[in-house]
């Protein structure tokens, strides 16, 4: 057995007993992930018999009442807000150096949390046979949909056309490849363009506010496929047709286009970002057009999300 494989079956121990971990691509290490409100989250979705009873009674009317996470999005655009930045970098150990803009020129922690970097702090991998990843997070990559056993769980059933809620694209993608990104509420929270593209409208299609964080996706892995969410086909020439979904979350104030409808898009050009909250991003593309990398194939194989900033190497068309 391989070091490599070693790590690979500690990791599935530590996820067992609960603890959130991923593999960081910069050292090959295996990190703790320290999650925002923690407390919070294992209060709905774990698994003692007061977590069931808030599962039973409180989530339902949080996540499928629009108004919660729309008045708590609404909080963080207070000026108010503005005292838990110098906190939250503190204690996350968020790198300023990056930021486009000084820290103490954010009105309010919604305003640091859309925050925009430096154009060299997200350089993108070369070459234009090269697709790289739309956001800073935790992704896994799967090379065909249909043969996957389960994403954050084995066994777990993902409804893919429930996702798409489109039959047309559901055959195109069912036996595609699948990109899941997932973002803390940690992370830069502008998403990009993998590749040199024309994107189309966006449609929306709404539905619950679910949490995306781990916790939660192994309790119920429906949450993906159910949540508020918007799909935009991308025509990439070499990359084929693609659809990249932007997937709502509890406390997600909203997500903010901002690129424009049948205009071309350069490679790593913003796409649009999501307002306060921990949310993520899918990227489907067609079979055989894309070739992941190796390393994030093989943690993908084993549930372990690999972290990686936007620009980083995703992968080459075939």
């Amino acid at each position: 057995m391989t070091k490599y494989s070693l790590k690979l079956n500690l990791h599935a121990m530590i996820w067992d007993m609960g603890d959130i971990t991923y593999r960081d691509r910069t050292t090959g290490k295996l990190e703790r992930e320290k999650v925002y409100g923690k407390f919070f989250l294992e209060a709905l979705y774990g698994s003692s018999l007061l977590s069931k009873l808030f599962s039973l009674f409180i989530l339902p009317l949080i996540a499928h009442a629009p108004a919660f996470s729309y008045f708590y999005g609404k909080k963080q655009k207070n000026k108010k807000s503005r005292t838990k930045i110098i906190p939250f970098i503190r204690d996350f150990h968020v790198d300023v150096t990056e930021f486009a803009d000084p820290v103490e020129s954010y009105y309010s922690f919604n305003d640091f949390f859309i925050r925009k970097l430096k154009p060299e702090a997200r350089p993108l991998a070369s070459g234009e046979n090269i697709a790289v990843f739309p956001a800073d997070g935790r992704h896994l990559v799967y090379p065909d949909i249909s043969q996957v056993e389960g994403f954050y769980i084995k066994d777990s059933k993902f409804d893919l056309r429930r996702l798409l809620n489109d039959e047309f694209l559901f055959e195109l993608y069912k036996k595609g490849s699948m990109v899941i990104s997932r973002l803390c509420p940690t992370d830069y929270h502008r998403f990009h363009f993998p590749c040199a593209c024309i994107p189309g409208k966006s449609k929306l299609i709404n539905g619950p506010l679910f949490s995306v964080n781990p916790l939660a996706l192994k309790k119920h892995i429906a949450i993906l496929s159910e949540n508020k969410r918007v799909l935009t086909s991308l025509e990439t020439g070499l990359f084929g047709q693609a659809l990249y979904i932007e997937v709502g979350a509890t406390c997600v104030g909203s997500i903010q286009q901002t690129f424009t409808p049948n205009k071309p898009c350069e490679k790593g050009e913003e796409k649009g970002y999501f307002e306060f909250g921990g949310s993520c991003t899918i990227l489907l593309f067609q079979p055989t057009t894309i070739q992941f990398d190796q390393d994030l194939i093989d943690a993908s194989a084993q549930y372990i999300e690999t972290y990686a900033k936007m620009g980083s190497r995703l992968g080459s068309c075939k």
